[in-house]
């Protein structure tokens, strides 16, 4: 084993490569799961106990080499194309034009559709204080449903939003109703990051309130959105949920455009996927705001844009819009 090992030793002091795609063929065919190193020491377990000292010290000795060569030839052919570059001042110019990335196309198409509806466009600060992420939503210091949202806290007082309905929070403290309004945003939640989830993702929250506004208006908006989002054949469903600002609420799926309604992983294999939540805000909501709950009421919905951009892309994997992958960016240069 020894001299089989020596032998590799004088490979790796011999080898001289022609580019870097040479280097990770040697870098492989010694330092891979499969490669030489990983096989001398699968072999290295069976030799007599006299001969391990020997063996494992120039076995460790032809490891170091490896490494060692690897290193020293990247950064050669590295300092070379510096040099090339500085050299040639007559190198072509990469003129391609990027494009906007595609959680803002379907951020600007879901404000488009909501502007056709009268609504305009507020926003507000991702650094927040209680009151406005929590309190004035309804959510007492101490109740339980502060615990359906993980949160990224800066001091007691002070959190990354989670929603963004904070800013709902703030035009219905400086505008009086009708208040008719979308606001988009970036927010943060301490979740695992997944396929399906990330601990940064994007919301539209709508926001309605003018006397005499019911679920049946909710409902029709709502279908409206979809129908212009997916297509005139969309299919949608409300199920009855739980929110501590909405009374009543509810969650609206859309048919899994990804697979057809036939099941995939996007959808946890029901043919649905759950794009937005909804209900006719609470009337403690509208008095803790200054607005008074019996001559008004109103609703309020909201949509992560990720997921509606997964369903209009086809897209699987909720990390690619966090990657800035080339390739995977590169399928939005026509769209505008």
């Amino acid at each position: 084993m020894k001299e089989k090992i020596e032998k590799y030793l004088e490979e790796v002091a011999s080898f001289s490569p022609a580019n870097m795609e040479e280097i990770e063929q040697f870098r492989i065919k010694f330092l891979g799961k499969k490669g030489v190193i990983n096989d001398l020491f699968a072999e290295f377990k069976t030799i007599p106990p006299e001969q391990k000292r020997d063996v494992g010290k120039i076995l460790n000795t032809l490891k170091q080499e490896v490494q060692k060569k690897i290193n020293e030839l990247k950064s050669a052919f590295a300092e070379a194309e510096q040099k090339h570059f500085d050299k040639d001042l007559f190198l072509p110019v990469d003129t391609t034009l990027g494009s906007r990335h595609p959680i803002s196309l379907v951020r600007n198409e879901i404000l488009d559709i909501f502007k056709r509806l009268g609504f305009n466009v507020s926003e507000g600060p991702e650094v927040e204080d209680d009151w406005h992420v929590f309190s004035a939503l309804n959510f007492p210091p101490e109740h339980p449903a502060r615990d359906m949202q993980d949160t990224f806290f800066v001091t007691d007082d002070i959190l990354l939003r989670t929603h963004t309905s904070s800013v709902q929070v703030r035009v219905m403290e400086k505008e009086k109703p009708p208040i008719r309004t979308v606001s988009p945003g970036r927010v943060y939640r301490n979740e695992a990051i997944s396929a399906r989830a990330h601990c940064i993702f994007h919301q539209v929250e709508g926001l309605y309130i003018d006397k005499g506004v019911s679920f049946a208006d909710l409902k029709q908006t709502l279908l409206y959105f979809a129908k212009e989002m997916f297509g005139e054949k969309t299919d949608i469903r409300l199920r009855p949920s739980y929110f501590p600002f909405t009374e009543p609420s509810a969650e609206m799926d859309i048919s899994c455009k990804i697979c057809g309604g036939k099941g995939c992983n996007v959808c946890k294999y029901t043919g649905w996927l759950e794009i937005l939540g909804c209900g006719m805000v609470d009337p403690n909501v509208l008095e803790l705001n200054g607005i008074d709950s019996k001559t008004y009421t109103g609703f309020a919905f909201g949509m992560g844009v990720e997921r509606i951009a997964m369903l209009k892309y086809g897209i699987k994997d909720l990390r690619l819009f966090f990657e800035n992958n080339i390739d995977f960016l590169k399928q939005f240069e026509t769209e505008l």
